[in-house]
């Protein structure tokens, strides 16, 4: 693994984790869609993610991660469409996504 390579991972492998000191710790719908700042928040974690395996994509495509091309979408739609982007949405990517894709993260640094 290049070092570039690691530091996307990392960069995912962090952001991840930030998403869970943003909701401090809890993770309950009604908090996250009642307050602005942890909605903001988990939006900012995931454009960092979304950026971050754009680019581990386009630099080891052998890496692969399954929602990777979601990631990306899901970063380009919180970026450019801002105003059209579903809070249910984005609680499904915290629920389910995030701890799959750090489990995948993980793995991957784990057999650096």
């Amino acid at each position: 693994m290049t070092p570039s390579e690691k530091k996307f991972l990392l960069d995912i492998k962090d952001a991840i984790s930030n998403v869970d000191v943003h909701l401090e710790g809890r993770r309950v719908f009604d908090e996250f869609t009642s307050s602005l700042t942890k909605r903001r928040a988990v939006e900012r974690e995931i454009e960092i993610i979304g950026e971050a395996t754009n680019n581990l994509l386009k630099l080891a495509p052998g890496i692969m991660l399954s929602s990777a091309r979601q990631i990306v979408n899901m970063r380009n739609r919180v970026i450019h469409a801002y105003d059209n982007v579903d809070e249910t949405i984005l609680w499904k990517v915290v629920m389910k996504d995030l701890p799959v894709l750090y489990a995948e993260v993980t793995i991957f640094l784990d057999g650096e």
